[in-house]
């Protein structure tokens, strides 16, 4: 094996963040505590040193935050012309891109995701998120979709801790270009770049109302979705909690759309370029610590070629960087929380016990925080658990396949149906794959690509309706 060089420690400075001791809910334009006067505490999970502390909202509050955002969208922001509303999120947008090291510090801070991830991927897309929904916001007539598209009034948005920000953009934006208002709750462990945000749009002076962000935990999510005067709900996070949204928006007149969970599968055919597909298999699952809903967590692989990519495989893995977020040159950081650490510990010997094999490459963690190692679970069989419910953390089961007909069987063989992948080096073999695979997005010899022109979305239990592109603006138009 070849010589590994050592990097040296090139932490990102956390002087770019400014946090305040205490944050109240942002509501009408500015900023109060919660009627209970009740707070959460938010953790760096990469050494579960405290943050800040953040107002838990109770009903009284989503109540106020509805109500302003009612008003907001029907004597202000709904008639707004569409030109001048895209001015503010073109304004948005900016600001997002001058601001954003400090976002990028601080969503490694709250987060534990590794700094380049969110300086490279997160923040160009979270600002690229509103430019383009900006363009939109004087052409909804010709989006194809109706004469005389309206806004649906106040949509109610709940988004997981795993992005944080990007979620929150993939929501507010086209939610505010189709000239609706916003009441959105961030996850309780990862509420800082929202409520940064809401300083945010103060600077670009949107009107009050227009945007509210509630903190809290779940009683405080159940109570903006179940709210009546809320016309529609979008969550992102688990099936589970999905369902309970689903049960309690049936029977209203409030549009939903859900975007949850996956068992992703990286499918990688005899005639693949190995070393690229490697590296597609390692973005996939290892990309923010295994935190993605569309993570490519079951690697499907020809039986011909299964020792020497697994060879490559486990040889790249040794090389992956495990450490502190905020160092530039860290690959995996913090697990988010306790509660996500001991799910993904459970997931994982559990697959040990059912008789998968378990590999990980020689790391030193931190001893204080949440960390896991990279994981590799081979012999796994479609029965495990681990090839049947989303582990979302940074392991990897492997299945074998002979022929593409097996891969196909084997990769529908899921209550999921968010994503997938596909590597080979035939255009018709790509093609007739992801033609019978029932993933809302397939990556051809690649893994993990966003852009926000491109809808997003799933089927079966991953959800219904897409985010961003064309399609994504059809959730918030009447």
């Amino acid at each position: 094996m070849a010589e590994i060089f050592e990097y040296a420690p090139a932490p990102e400075s956390r002087s770019v963040v400014s946090l305040r001791e205490n944050y109240g809910l942002f509501v009408d334009g500015g900023f109060a505590p919660a009627e209970s006067g009740e707070t959460l505490t938010s953790l760096n999970p990469a050494d579960e040193s405290m943050l800040a502390t953040v107002a838990s909202a109770g009903p009284a509050d989503v109540d106020r935050a509805v109500t302003a955002a009612r008003l907001a969208q029907e004597n202000v922001w709904g008639p707004m012309g569409g030109v001048e509303r895209g001015k503010y999120l073109f304004r948005i947008a900016r600001i997002l891109q001058e601001r954003s090291r400090e976002l990028a510090v601080l969503e490694s801070m709250d987060n534990g995701k590794p700094v380049k991830e969110t300086r490279d991927v997160d923040l160009p897309l979270v600002a690229a998120h509103f430019f383009y929904h900006a363009g939109w916001a004087d052409k909804l007539h010709h989006a194809g979709l109706g004469t005389d598209p309206r806004p649906l009034g106040v949509a109610a948005q709940v988004v997981p801790w795993n992005f944080p920000l990007l979620m929150l953009a993939w929501k507010i934006a086209p939610a505010l270009a189709t000239g609706n208002t916003v009441v959105l709750k961030p996850a309780e462990t990862t509420p800082l770049t929202a409520l940064v945000f809401a300083e945010i749009c103060q600077e670009a002076d949107l009107p009050p109302g227009v945007v509210n962000i509630v903190t809290g935990a779940g009683e405080t999510g159940r109570a903006l979705v179940e709210h009546p005067g809320v016309d529609k709900v979008a969550f992102t996070g688990s099936t589970a909690v999905g369902r309970g949204i689903a049960r309690a928006v049936a029977g209203t007149d409030k549009r939903l759309t859900l975007e949850l969970g996956g068992k992703g599968a990286n499918i990688v055919h005899d005639d693949a370029a190995l070393d690229q597909a490697v590296e597609g298999i390692v973005s996939g699952i290892f990309f923010n610590q295994g935190h993605v809903c569309c993570a490519g967590s079951r690697l499907l692989v020809q039986e011909s070629i299964a020792d020497e990519l697994l060879a490559r495989l486990k040889e790249r893995m040794t090389r992956i960087r495990v450490g502190d977020p905020l160092d530039k040159n860290t690959d995996l950081g913090a697990i988010n929380s306790a509660d996500q650490l001991r799910r993904i510990r459970e997931a994982t010997d559990s697959g040990e016990a059912e008789g998968a094999e378990r590999w990980s490459p020689d790391c030193d963690l931190p001893s204080e925080g949440y960390w896991f190692a990279p994981t590799l679970l081979t012999g796994v069989g479609q029965s495990h658990r681990v090839a049947r419910e989303e582990v979302f953390g940074p392991v990897l089961s492997v299945l074998t396949f002979r022929t593409p007909e097996e891969a196909v069987a084997k990769a529908n063989n899921t209550p999921y149906g968010l994503s997938a992948g596909v590597w080979t080096e035939k255009g018709s073999r790509m093609l007739w794959t992801a033609e019978r695979l029932r993933a809302g997005v397939i990556w051809s010899n690649t893994f993990n690509k966003f852009d926000p022109t491109s809808p997003f979305g799933g089927y079966k239990e991953s959800g219904y309706g897409r985010e961003g592109g064309r399609h994504g603006l059809e959730a918030y138009l009447g």
